[in-house]
């Protein structure tokens, strides 16, 4: 494994804590889903990383403001409405989210339907994408 790769998050915590860093799991898990890496196994053995794939998948707060339209709760479902063309870009950005109760999303031109696996969920959401929209991020 190389020097600067690191296998698992106990083993970065442990390097912060050593660097004087003190930080719970929960903390670091947040820091490196919002760092948009995902663990990947390579020749070097598991590591983290930022796949390929998510290069292209922009951070909600950074558009929402200026694509998403409206916001709609439907039991456990969300139902966002975008500018015409934007709702793959919404629906990848909110998979990457992992948003607590995500089943999924299915996006069309310019609607975004999200399943949760319960109507807190829905609600909770939906509240975060407004805020976004509203530029509260």
């Amino acid at each position: 494994m190389r020097e600067n790769a690191v296998p698992h998050l106990g083993a970065l915590r442990e390097i912060l804590a050593a660097g004087g860093f003190a930080v719970t799991q929960s903390t670091l898990s947040r820091d490196v889903r919002d760092l948009r890496l995902v663990k990947a196994t390579g020749a070097e053995g598991p590591r983290y990383t930022v796949p390929e794939e998510w290069d292209h998948v922009p951070p909600l707060d950074a558009v929402l403001p200026t694509l998403l339209a409206s916001v709609e709760v439907v039991g456990n479902l969300v139902v966002a409405h975008t500018l015409s063309g934007a709702a793959q870009a919404i629906a990848s950005a909110i998979d990457w989210e992992e948003y607590d109760g995500l089943a999924g999303t299915i996006a069309g031109d310019d609607t975004v339907l999200i399943i949760l696996r319960s109507e807190a969920a829905a609600e909770a959401v939906a509240a975060e994408l407004r805020e976004l929209a509203a530029g509260g991020g």
